[in-house]
């Protein structure tokens, strides 16, 4: 059985193919269209699901697409009868995308694809329940969907057992911890839906304390775990600007200006956005805990994604198994649907065993051909073991790498198969990377990659790991080892956002690093995406040679071929 899974229309588009209990193929349109958190129909993302698993649409059993369109137009017509006339401009200015394409997604697959098929569509926060508990393991959890809006629900908190998932309880529009982050966001000068993680990384620099009593004007916390925005601070309800003057009076300070560095007062603000989302999301835990008293706990929807709170979670509140898929956002909602629709239609579990290399790849006469219309220099290694050898002796000499090896991963980050990476030992190599190479503010961090067996010498983390860390969502402490050994990845609280990595998920990208290991004593490197600021992570040869020719990356690795400038 074939489904395939889309998400579209708001941000991070994406198309998944689930064939017979097992994902195949998924990727994010961005990675394909080069537009980044591309929103279009994803025409690209689809294609290339089809010719991976050699399907045409008549093979397909269902679509499963990730919302209810209905429902979510139901709500967007209601908030702005309830704003009028305050909101009508940007009703008018939206009104007709909903006609055009939102509520016309059938039409569409028949169009782009001549798809006749079955349409099911699965309620939001569902599909990102779908997108935690069915790649989990688990055979009972706890499931909580913590975003910025579905159809109407913010948050939801629900149960998985067996192949089945009930929804018990949700919260909904306007009160949202993700749009209170984003509306910070925004006023801390940078783009919603994008820089989320930017306020998190600015956070480190401030005091959460300092501004602790305009957060507690902001929002309400309540014993049963919910919480209530004061909605007096915010504009999202009817305007595009999701803030007003308001809430600058609040803080005493006008919005951040863009690109303005690192700012006392407004990283002040953002740790006491970060705490403030950390005490909500943990509240709610804790009362989720006491009512179903369960020890395992599915997270997802984009709030999912703030990979600061994310190590937390098992210290402060009583679960003791987490996972969060490597995609909890709106694309990760296509895969949650495919799984969701896949489950409902074949009556069968989802295949055990997953790991997000899950994109295009290309074979080495489509390399060389790149390189070759380049005029680029290159050299092929005989093996893999000899491959390793010579990459981890650059890494070891000080060299940045680009690391280009089979499928694209699945997800915003980064996991060993589109990589920038360098050796962690120096603290400067921070700065060159951010300055020459991603061309992005100094005060942003880069992931530590480690070896499995090595973690509790480098960090203080959780007891039992979750999965979730081998998708780089978790950010631990350093121990004073991991502090003294690898500068370049310790954040300027002392902490970093880890990736674990088996062998049996990625034999190359383990045995580069131990062979790292093996020439400096230290089982860690550091690693950060593949592009350049402003850019999707690159996907094929000819993205990946842009960027090694128009940054200051020193060698290329594709498959076995190694490009020096």
């Amino acid at each position: 059985m074939n489904i395939l899974g889309v998400s579209c229309y708001y941000h991070d588009s994406a198309a998944v193919l689930v064939q017979d209990g097992k994902v195949v193929a998924a990727v994010a349109e961005e990675r394909l269209s080069r537009k980044k958190h591309d929103n279009r129909f994803p025409e690209l993302a689809i294609r290339f699901c089809l010719d991976w698993a050699n399907l045409q649409t008549n093979n397909i059993d269902a679509v499963a697409f990730y919302e209810k369109p209905f429902v979510k137009f139901e709500r967007v017509l209601a908030q702005h009868i309830d704003s009028f006339p305050s909101g009508f401009t940007v009703f008018r200015e939206n009104i007709g995308s909903w006609f055009s394409r939102k509520l016309r997604v059938k039409e569409i697959l028949k169009k782009h694809f001549g798809y006749v098929g079955e349409v099911l569509y699965i309620p939001h926060h569902l599909s990102h329940a779908a997108s935690a508990f069915y790649l989990s393991g688990f055979d009972k959890a706890a499931i909580v969907t913590i975003d910025g809006v579905g159809e109407w629900a913010t948050t939801t908190v629900g149960v998985g057992a067996g192949n089945k998932i009930t929804i018990n309880k949700e919260i909904r529009f306007p009160h949202s911890l993700g749009l209170l982050y984003s509306a910070i966001t925004s006023y801390l000068g940078f783009e919603v839906n994008d820089a989320e993680y930017k306020v998190m990384g600015y956070a480190a620099y401030g005091n959460p304390m300092t501004y602790q009593a305009q957060f507690a004007e902001l929002i309400t916390l309540h014993s049963d775990g919910s919480f209530a925005l004061n909605t007096d601070y915010f504009t999202y309800i009817w305007s595009e600007r999701m803030y007003n003057k308001k809430l600058e009076s609040l803080f005493s300070l006008p919005t951040r200006q863009k690109e303005s560095g690192v700012q006392q007062e407004y990283a002040d603000i953002a740790a006491g956005l970060q705490r403030t989302l950390e005490n909500a999301v943990i509240n709610l835990l804790t009362a989720v805990h006491k009512k179903q008293s369960m020890d395992a706990l599915c997270l997802s929807g984009g709030v999912a994604l703030n990979s600061v709170m994310n190590g937390k979670l098992l210290k402060r509140t009583p679960f003791k198994h987490l996972y969060i898929p490597p995609d909890p956002g709106d694309g990760g909602g296509a895969m949650g649907a495919a799984m969701y629709g896949y489950v409902q239609k074949a009556k069968k579990s989802m295949s055990t065993g997953f790991f997000p290399n899950l994109g295009p790849s290309y074979p080495p006469e489509q390399v060389t051909d790149v390189l070759d219309s380049y005029h680029l220099s290159y050299e092929e290694i005989a093996n893999d073991l000899k491959l390793v050898d010579v990459v981890s002796a650059l890494l070891a000499g000080g060299k940045v790498i680009g690391w280009f090896q089979g499928r694209a991963e699945w997800g915003p980050r980064a996991l060993g198969f589109r990589s920038i990476l360098a050796s962690a030992g120096k603290a400067e190599m921070k700065d060159i990377i951010n300055e020459k190479i991603k061309h992005r503010e100094l005060f942003r961090p880069f992931a530590p990659v480690i070896l499995d067996k090595y973690v509790r010498k480098y960090f203080r983390a959780d007891k039992i790991l979750s999965e979730s860390v081998k998708y780089m969502l978790m950010v631990y402490p350093f121990t004073s080892k991991g502090l003294k050994r690898v500068p370049a990845t310790v954040h300027v609280d002392g902490t970093g956002r880890l990736q674990v990595i088996v062998r049996t998920d990625n034999t190359l990208y383990y045995d580069l690093i131990d062979a790292f290991k093996k020439k400096t004593g230290t089982p860690i490197i550091l690693n950060t995406s593949f592009n350049v600021r402003g850019e999707p992570i690159v996907t094929t040869p000819r993205e990946a040679v842009e960027c090694f020719l128009k940054t200051d990356i020193d060698y290329l690795i594709i498959g076995r071929f190694i490009v020096k400038k």
